[in-house]
């Protein structure tokens, strides 16, 4: 049998790694600035992390949701203290498309209505109700048949009024830093104004902090900046450190009742430590503060960098948007410098997604091996 070839792959086999490093079968050492799409939180094989999924699988790795788990409990009184949002309530599950896709589905059961709205080059998942989005708005990923999606223009709240004023709109879904897309945000008060009319049409209001949650952006949630309070908030990612782990926080206004929502793998046992040691490691480390050190350590380097257009982002969510496509520059970075960077939609953005543990000696890794390709 062969694989189902539908990623392009550069030419390296890690076998191994530690905290922002990785290594392949010949023992050439990789600075991973990208974090396997911003996965990698509190660095690859942490010692806190290795011990406590270790342990957890000699005693139960996995077993059904229909018996009481109290590691779920315990998840989400941490998660809740730690991230300010200690009035919802969680729904565990085991991807970021999965999350998206009980966001939709609970908000449509929650109103009745059956349309969602997105915004340009967005991306939410790959599932039968998630959606994905770009430039074309025609590009979307399968949607449930029940289920469309209309799109707009990232800022444009008049835009939203219009299609929401026709009470067919179940849900809004936003990224506060889209990621795939290229980092693009807006401002508060598009955001506030964007709250404000979903509370106004009965539209749920969803953030999806799947790529940008668990500290990346400085803040525990990238929504926090611009003071919102979402009615559902994805999340996925960073939240496992290399763990399949996803959910989603609710609102108090939105009530469970049995058989709402279902999964098979969400919140088992080794889901649960693994992200219980995230949670740990963030708050001990002080994870954050890091982050928005090291942020404007990054951003002080990029000055007088040959053909840079623009730095964008928030944190470590960051792109370097340059004024020509990045392709052949970022094969150089692996290659010849052996550093892990990212993609998006722009073809001149670079992402930049690391560990949240890294130090200010990386950057200047890759701030050298930039101007040495760009001189």
């Amino acid at each position: 049998m062969n694989l189902f070839n539908v990623y392009p792959l550069y030419d390296v086999t890690p076998v191994s790694a530690k905290d922002v490093y990785v290594y392949d079968g010949k023992g050439v050492e990789y600075l991973d600035l990208y974090g396997g799409h911003a996965v990698i939180s509190i660095g690859h094989s942490h010692p806190e992390y290795v011990s406590a999924i270790c342990y957890q699988v000699e005693k139960l790795g996995f077993y059904s949701n229909a018996i009481q788990n109290p590691l779920q409990e315990e998840l989400a009184k941490r998660l809740g203290r730690l991230s300010n949002c200690e009035d919802y309530q969680l729904f565990l599950c085991s991807s970021g498309a999965e999350a998206n896709e009980n966001a939709l589905k609970l908000a449509s059961f929650h109103n009745g209505k059956k349309k969602i709205l997105a915004f340009n080059n967005a991306f939410h998942g790959r599932t039968s109700a998630a959606v994905a989005a770009t430039d074309n708005p025609k590009i979307v990923a399968p949607l449930n048949a029940q289920q469309q999606v209309d799109f707009v223009a990232l800022g444009d709240l008049e835009a939203v009024e219009a299609i929401l004023k026709k009470e067919e709109t179940c849900a809004v879904i936003i990224e506060c830093i889209q990621g795939v897309g290229g980092l693009d945000e807006s401002t508060s008060g598009f955001y506030q104004g964007l709250e404000k009319l979903c509370k106004q049409y009965n539209t749920v209001f969803i953030a999806d902090e799947v790529q940008s949650g668990f500290g990346r952006t400085g803040d525990f949630f990238a929504f926090q900046k611009h003071g919102l309070t979402p009615d559902i908030i994805s999340i996925a990612k960073g939240m496992g450190n290399g763990f399949p782990v996803g959910g989603i926080l609710i609102h108090p206004e939105i009530k469970a009742s049995f058989g709402l929502l279902g999964t098979t793998f969400g919140g088992n046992h080794l889901a649960c430590v693994a992200t219980l040691s995230v949670l740990k490691v963030l708050e001990t480390e002080q994870l954050t503060e890091n982050v928005k050190r090291v942020s404007d350590y990054f951003r002080s380097k990029t000055e007088g960098l040959p053909g840079l257009k623009s730095v964008k982002g928030r944190g470590l969510m960051l792109g370097l948007e340059f004024e020509f496509p990045i392709s052949e520059l970022r094969k150089a970075l692996i290659y010849e410098h052996h550093i892990f960077t990212g993609s998006a939609k722009n073809p001149n953005l670079i992402r930049i997604l690391p560990p949240l543990t890294i130090q200010e000696k990386h950057i200047d890794k890759l701030f050298e091996a930039l101007r040495y390709e760009l001189k």
